[in-house]
């Protein structure tokens, strides 16, 4: 299996990525084909596939911020089971990871990412693929040391449309014993990362007020 790196959507790999992320994903939750080409040019956007014989058959794209030394982990894809496809990605990740910190001069903090509540909402099927089913990858990020930080969250649907996404907790996973976090940062990075969408919720402007006046958030278990 190779880790293969794309920034071009002219990368055959990078169509066969996208009808990967299609199949699993919620609508609301993929970027159109042509969106991806700034993202994918960008040299902070990471996005990288596991290939076996030619074909995707995991994705991941994260990315790393050297001004707050964090992580955000967009999404994992594992395209079939039983090729611990999960594990590859995520070690190869890691890797990429401590690399990038090292070249800043630093050890990682952590790493934030939006993780599926089908506690709160059961309606993901995410394409019949088992391995990505919200229970089972909710407890596998919670064994990774992922933990929810402590308010409501939505986030805007990537159509652009000024939906606010609901169903997803906002976590984090220090890489020390770390218990709370500061809310500014977590206003720094979500007004950051969601610039790209013109149209933001009511919402999600209402929830970064709150955090606003916030200046801690605690890590709960997952």
């Amino acid at each position: 299996m190779e880790f293969t790196r794309i920034i071009s959507i002219e990368d055959p790999l990078f169509a066969k990525m996208h009808t990967l992320l299609g199949e699993v994903f919620p609508p609301e939750e993929v970027l159109e084909f042509d969106l991806w080409k700034e993202p994918l040019e960008d040299p902070g956007i990471r996005v990288f596939v596991a290939v076996e014989a030619g074909e995707v058959v995991g994705a991941t794209e994260y990315r790393y911020y050297p001004q707050w030394n964090i992580a955000m982990t967009d999404f994992t894809i594992i395209g079939s089971p039983g090729k611990g496809i999960g594990r590859f990605l995520a070690k190869k990740r890691e890797e990429d990871l401590k690399q990038l910190a090292q070249s800043n001069g630093k050890e990682l903090f952590g790493m934030f990412a939006e993780i599926y509540d089908p506690y709160e909402r059961e309606d993901f099927d995410f394409g019949g693929i088992m391995a990505m089913n919200p229970y089972v990858r909710r407890e596998v990020l919670s064994h990774l040391g992922y933990q929810r930080l402590d308010f409501a969250y939505v986030h805007p649907s990537w159509k652009n449309d000024g939906e606010a996404v609901e169903g997803l907790d906002f976590c984090f996973m220090p890489l020390d014993e770390t218990k709370e976090i500061q809310a500014s940062l977590i206003v720094d990075f979500l007004t950051d990362y969601y610039s790209v969408l013109s149209n933001k919720p009511k919402r999600w402007i209402e929830m970064i007020e709150e955090l606003q006046n916030k200046e801690t958030v605690r890590l709960l278990p997952l």
